[in-house]
Order: structure tokens, then C-alpha cells, then sequence
């Protein structure tokens, strides 16, 4: 009896020291990999129980969760426009602080609400809106620390649908896509005071989260606008390498893809391009480029909002109208296509999320999938609703909005509210 009972305490002593938050755009290292292990292989029912569900307004924004709080962003059309920084209790859903301040939406398409991520570090949460207002917040309070009004400031130059890009915390800068003029579509701010300490880039922003790469003690950051895909030295904002490429639409959404010393970028109207990194990442070369003839005679991979995964030298993602493909990394040249992972449609959208050798998937329809994916084919080993979709952002109801998982839970927000449920195996 006592060897069960140590062994039972020692389990959960091991679970325990395997969870984590998720502080950040697709996580801790904006890779979409979620570490923890202790979680349900397949679900119970098809529809996943809530722990709890609180109301909120519209956005697009993902939740991010750090040090036992909930973040996510919101928008209010009444009795005036505002947005909200929201902060709750991650274990009850109680709200903890909130953020209100006006902002109308001017010349912005799709105005469901704001786009980015609250990022938090080292105590600090980071906000950036719709029409560009950028705000540190002690992460614990709510207090304002320091604002910035960029679109006042930088004179944007405003993407079709607004500013979306989750601002990158590197050391003690946080990088921006201000999408301003005079050479400041990247800028990067102290991100304790807020000072400008540099300015790079005459591009529009895209939509796309900048990522930080390194290798042999060099750090990039790599960008992609609506006009390039480049790697800056975080310092300076010096531009190592760029690829000019103007996305139909402005539509750089997905984040940029590291894998075996090559990134991979793909959007809707303009296909997919690799290149291969240098030594040190500061150097770059195309590898391969391929688009189809239109949104739906596509080629290779046009991701809207997924950003795809690649394992095993095979990259998969969701092409223009829902289509799960497999595609040989090397070459771009297309393995299989998979129908059944989200109804057929424009835009259809599937964010992915690795755990283990499994692939997590959250789908447009609210439904959360366990699969696995290889060059033989889509496997899915369990599939259960988790949110309703709304239709303040899409006519049809979707749920866009990526979702966190955090100690073995996930939160998840619609147009309506922000929702948790708990994963693990452990009652």
C-alpha cells in the first residue's frame, strides 16, 4: 500500500513539474508546441465539458495565460467604440482587471474587434490595438506603466484590416509592426519605458507575428510584411537579408515557419515561398516559389490564417478553401489533400498546436481535434466540440481566434465569451 501511495504522489509530482503557460502568440517560443504531457488522448463525448465560460465582446485576438491570470482583448460599439484589455482568473474565470480606452475604427475592414495577443514578461503585459495603441501594463494590476497612440505618433500607414501583429519581447526591447512612415514599419521600443531605440523597413505591415530565431549566438528577427520577408538584427534593426514579395491583399498573415535552418512563409492570394539560412541566419537564400493562378487553382500551399506545421521534412497546412494538404518540403510538390478536417470554404481555418507526436487542431466550427499527420495521411483519433461559433466575424460563424493551453487546459474565446476546459488525464 505505501509503494502505490508513493507512487500515485510521485506521478503527480512529475505532472506537476511538466505544466506550463502560455504567455504569448502560439505559446511560449510563438511555435505552436505545447510541452505538457498528462493529457486526454481522445475525448470522452463530442462536446467537451466547460470549467468555465465568462462573457466578453467580440475580437480576434487568442487568450494568453501567464503566472495563474488569463489575458485576451476585446471591442465595445456601445454607447461608444472602445477597446478592452481584459485580465482574469485562470482557475475561476473571474475577472481580475480591465483596460477600457475609445478608439474608433476608421477605414478598417472586418471590425470585429482587435487582432493581437497580450504578450506578458517579466511582470509586464503588452497590448496592441486595432488602430494601433500600444500599452504596458504591470501584468498583476492592471496599472498603466507606459502608451503610446502609434497611429498619431508614426503617421500609419494602415493595413487593409488594420494592425494585427503580436508586438515580440526580445530582451529589453519589444518590436513592433507600426506599419509608419519614414522607415518605421518595424520599431522597436524599450519595453520598460517605451523610447524608440530603432526604426527599420519602408513596407506596409502585414498581419504576420515576427519570430526570433538563433544559431551560433546570432539573433534575427524575422519579418514579413506586406512587402518582404526579412531578417533584422534585433539590436540595431539592421536588415541582414529580404525578400521583396507583395502579397495580394496585403494577406502576410501566418507566422513564419523555422525548420532545419529554413523559413516558410505561405498567404492566400500568393502562395508559398522557403529559403534556406546561412550559417549564422544573418545570410539567406531562395530554395523555391510557387503560387497557383487564382484563390482557387492553387499551387503547392495559400494558407489564409493557418500557420503550418512541418515534420519530417513534410509540410502541412490548410490551403485557400479548407484543403488539408501534405506537401514534400524540398520540392513543394503536393503528397496528399484531406477534406474532413474543416468544411470546404473560403478562408476555412485550422489552427495547429503539436503535443508530443500528436497534432492538436482548433477548426473554424469551434471543435478541437486529436490527429496525427504523416506522408501516408491524415489521421484523426478524436474530435469534440469545445465553442459555438459567432458571427460578428464572418457570416457564416466562425471561430478564428487561436486558442492557449496552459496546465493542461485550453481557453478559448468566440464573439460572445471566453471559455476553459480542462485536458488532463488527472481528475
Amino acid at each position: 500500500m505505501h509503494r502505490i501511495l508513493l507512487f500515485v504522489i510521485v506521478g503527480i509530482i512529475h505532472l506537476s513539474c511538466q505544466t506550463q503557460d502560455w504567455p504569448d502568440w502560439r505559446g511560449e517560443n510563438r511555435d505552436g508546441v505545447w510541452k505538457e504531457s498528462g493529457i486526454v488522448e481522445k475525448f470522452d463525448s463530442d462536446v467537451i465539458e466547460l470549467k468555465w465560460s465568462v462573457p466578453i465582446g467580440p475580437g480576434y485576438s487568442g487568450p494568453t495565460v501567464s503566472k495563474g491570470k488569463v489575458y485576451v482583448t476585446d471591442r465595445l460599439e456601445r454607447p461608444s467604440q472602445a477597446e478592452r484589455v481584459l485580465c482574469f482568473n485562470e482557475l475561476t474565470g473571474e475577472q481580475i482587471w480591465a483596460h477600457q480606452y475609445d478608439c474608433t475604427y476608421e477605414a478598417v475592414g472586418y471590425p470585429a474587434g482587435p487582432r493581437a495577443s497580450v504578450v506578458i514578461s517579466e511582470g509586464k503585459a503588452y497590448s496592441l490595438g486595432t488602430m494601433g495603441h500600444l500599452f504596458c501594463f504591470d501584468a498583476g494590476t492592471g496599472s498603466v506603466l507606459w502608451q503610446k497612440d502609434l497611429n498619431s505618433e508614426y503617421e500609419i500607414n494602415m493595413p487593409i484590416w488594420g494592425i494585427a501583429s503580436t508586438p515580440l519581447v526580445v530582451e529589453e526591447k519589444i518590436i513592433v509592426q507600426v506599419s509608419g512612415n519614414n522607415n518605421a514599419c518595424v520599431v522597436a521600443f524599450n519595453k520598460d519605458t517605451g523610447k524608440e531605440i530603432w526604426r527599420s523597413l519602408d513596407d506596409r505591415a502585414g498581419y504576420s507575428a515576427p519570430i526570433i530565431i538563433e544559431k551560433n549566438g546570432i539573433r534575427v528577427v524575422v519579418n514579413w510584411t506586406e512587402h518582404s520577408l526579412s531578417g533584422l538584427d534585433p539590436e540595431t534593426g539592421e536588415i541582414y537579408w529580404r525578400f521583396p514579395w507583395t502579397t495580394g491583399s496585403g494577406m502576410s498573415i501566418a507566422t513564419p515557419v523555422l525548420y532545419d535552418d529554413h523559413i516558410f512563409v505561405s498567404a492566400f492570394y500568393s502562395g508559398s515561398l522557403l529559403v534556406k539560412l546561412g550559417d549564422d541566419y544573418t545570410s539567406a537564400e531562395k530554395v523555391w516559389q510557387r503560387s497557383g493562378e487564382s484563390e482557387r487553382e492553387t499551387d503547392a500551399l495559400h494558407c489564409v490564417m493557418n500557420t503550418p506545421v512541418i515534420l519530417d521534412d513534410f509540410i502541412y497546412g490548410v490551403d485557400s478553401y479548407g484543403e488539408l494538404r501534405c506537401l514534400e518540403l524540398s520540392t513543394g510538390d503536393r503528397v496528399w489533400e484531406d477534406l474532413t478536417a474543416v468544411n470546404p470554404d473560403r478562408w476555412a481555418n485550422i489552427h495547429f498546436i503539436r503535443q508530443s507526436d500528436k497534432i492538436w487542431m482548433f477548426n473554424e466550427h469551434g471543435e478541437l481535434l486529436i490527429t496525427e499527420l504523416s506522408p501516408e495521411g491524415f489521421k484523426e483519433i478524436s474530435r469534440a466540440k469545445l465553442i459555438e461559433p459567432t458571427r460578428k466575424q464572418l457570416g457564416r460563424g466562425v471561430t478564428w481566434s487561436h486558442p492557449a493551453f496552459a496546465n493542461r487546459h485550453v481557453f478559448i474565446r468566440n464573439d460572445e465569451r471566453l471559455v476553459c476546459a480542462d485536458l488532463s488525464l488527472l481528475p
